[in-house]
Formats: structure tokens, sequence, C-alpha cells
């Protein structure tokens, strides 16, 4: 019985490790730096929110705060104003000024995002709102601008990233004087909520010869988790997210709608779709880009993983398998309070 009770705390141990909530460090330097900032009432959203159904679990978040002065001259927000100005991802000032204009950033309001309204002259607007200069605060998990005045969820940009690929994909031998090492994307990687791919870096999963140049597609760990199984899947996981050229954010939007680059996954191959908001592969949104870039290597962020897909496979088999992770938590957390109340009762 001893043993029972070991392996269930140990098995819950495992699954609650995967929670998606941000560290509760986070939360209280933020809370102080807004509170010293002129962002009182955002500071009180956040630390009230953190603990309620306000603000869903997320892995990670950047928040765009109107200013205390914003807040009293529009009055209180309606709740789905406030979710307009959270977005379930990190991004630094240099990831926003990389994205064109256009580009659509998701949010927690549902089938709402943001736009890059401009990117010129060292200025970042989002949905025509300027951001204050560098982030108010940013660790890695949690980000935070600061904005004059409340983004309008009714807010429309036009405008389209088009292009062609004219030899972008630079697929030649480096010099062998390079620093061919991932120990520095793989600790940015971390920092940013793609610990697995990560992890398949320091793995060392494969050998790339004589230096070639490489772009990394990482999925963010929430997703990829759901489809990793045995140890000998790994390399396959990894293999179809890295495509065997270095390519800049700014040549991926410059790629031809319907372009199909090659992988290290035999017979494996992404299928690029452009339109006048966002990037895709195999149907996957690019939502970070250029996460870590260096000379030969270049890793963009994606909001899900590039599956191997039978024929009659959907796009809700990734939410299946979400939903029956959680239920299998619960029921782990129902067992183990079964347990315990056994125990009790036997020691009573």
């Amino acid at each position: 019985m001893a043993t029972r009770f070991l392996m269930s705390i140990i098995l819950l141990s495992l699954l609650l490790s995967f929670s998606s909530s941000l560290p509760t460090y986070s939360i209280l330097d933020a809370t102080q730096i807004l509170s010293n900032s002129g962002y009182v009432a955002m500071a009180l959203i956040l630390e009230f929110g953190s603990q309620t159904d306000l603000i869903p679990p997320s892995q990670s978040l950047t928040i765009f705060s109107p200013s205390d002065t914003a807040f009293s001259l529009s009055g209180q927000p309606s709740l789905d104003l406030l979710h307009f100005h959270f977005t379930p991802r990190s991004f630094s000032l240099n990831s926003l000024k990389s994205l064109p204009p256009g580009y659509q950033i998701p949010t927690l309001f549902s089938n709402h995002s943001l736009f890059i309204s401009s990117n010129a002259d060292s200025q970042t607007s989002v949905n025509g709102v300027k951001i204050n200069g560098s982030a108010l605060y940013d660790d890695g998990f949690l980000v935070i601008f600061g904005v004059d005045n409340f983004l309008d969820p009714d807010f429309t940009v036009s405008g389209s990233i088009n292009g062609s690929t004219g030899g972008i994909c630079e697929c030649h031998v480096t010099s062998g004087d390079d620093d061919y090492s991932f120990e520095e994307a793989s600790g940015v990687l971390k920092s940013r909520g793609y610990s697995v791919m990560a992890s398949f870096l320091d793995l060392q999963l494969a050998k790339f010869k004589d230096h070639t140049r490489l772009t990394i597609l990482a999925p963010v760990d929430e997703i990829v988790k759901g489809f990793m199984g045995d140890f000998s899947d790994y390399r396959s996981i990894f293999l179809r997210h890295v495509v065997p050229c270095k390519i800049s954010w700014r040549d991926l939007v410059s790629l031809d709608d319907g372009v199909v680059l090659p992988t290290y996954l035999r017979g494996f191959k992404i299928n690029v779709t452009v339109s006048s908001t966002f990037l895709m592969f195999n149907g996957v949104q690019v939502i970070f880009p250029e996460i870590y870039s260096n000379s030969w290597l270049a890793v963009h962020g994606l909001e899900g993983s590039l599956v191997m897909q039978e024929p009659t496979a959907t796009a809700s088999n990734a939410e299946k398998i979400v939903v029956d992770f959680k239920a299998i938590k619960v029921l782990i957390a129902f067992y183990f309070l079964l347990l315990c109340t056994s125990q009790l009762n036997s020691i009573l």
C-alpha cells in the first residue's frame, strides 16, 4: 500500500509539472514595477487576475498596458477589452519590430487579434497606438509594454505580405571557424517557453555535417508535449522541424504563397502559406519570429507542431490530446484524494 501511495505522489507530481501558469515571482515583480511606473490600474488587474479566472493560465504572456490616465478617461473597461490587451505569447521589443505591418498577434479576446500597424523610424505601433519605448517588464515569461491609450478591437489595417523566393535559401557550407554550437540558442529557447525543442538541441538528436546553415521551427511546449511518445519518436519530431537553410524572418515574409521547403526528415515537406496578415507552415502559424538568430542559424516559434498526419486526420486531434491529458490529471488527482482518505481511515 505504501508503495502505491508513493507512486501516486510521483505520478501526480509529474503531471502537475506540465502546469502552464506564469511563475509567481513574475507576477509579484511585474506588479511592483507597474505600480512604480504610473500603471497602478494594470498592476491591480494583474495581481487580482492571476488569482482568478480573469487571466487564463498561460506559460507566457505579453501585456500592452494603458496608462492610469487612459483608465481614468475611459472608465471601467469591459472584460473583453481587457483581454484584448493580453496576448498568450512573450514578445520582446525586437520581436515586435521584426514583424511587418499588418501582422496579426493573437489575444485572450476570442477571435480578435492585434495588428502591427507601423514599424518605422524605431517606432512600433499596435492597432494605431505607439508602444512607449522598451518593455516595462520582461523576464522571458511575462513581457509588459506601456501604451498611452486603449487599443481598439475594431481597428483594421490594409496591406499584404508578398514577394518571391529570389535565391534566399543559403544552404551552402559555412566557414569552419564559426562557433557551431547550439548552447546559446538552447538557453534562449528555454527562457521563451520552448524548452522541448531546446532539450532536443541539448540531446544532439542529429549531427549536421559541414556546418550547414539551418532554420529551426520550434513548437510551443504545451502543444509539442502532447505529441511526444517513446524516446524513439523524438528524432523524427525534431528533424521535421529543421530546414537545411538559414531563412531569416525578412526572407520568410518574401516567400511566394505555396512554396515548399525541404526538411531533414526524409519525405517530409513544409508547405508555406503567405496571407495578408500571417505566415503558416503546413497550416501552423508562426507566432514568434526570430526567437534566436546568428550567422548560420534562425529559430522561429510556431503555434503548434508540424505533424505527420494520416489522410483522415483532422485538426481536432491535437485538441483531443490536450483534453484527454487534462482528464487524466483530474482522474489521478481524484485517485490520490481517495488514496489519502483510505490512509487516514486506516490510521483512525
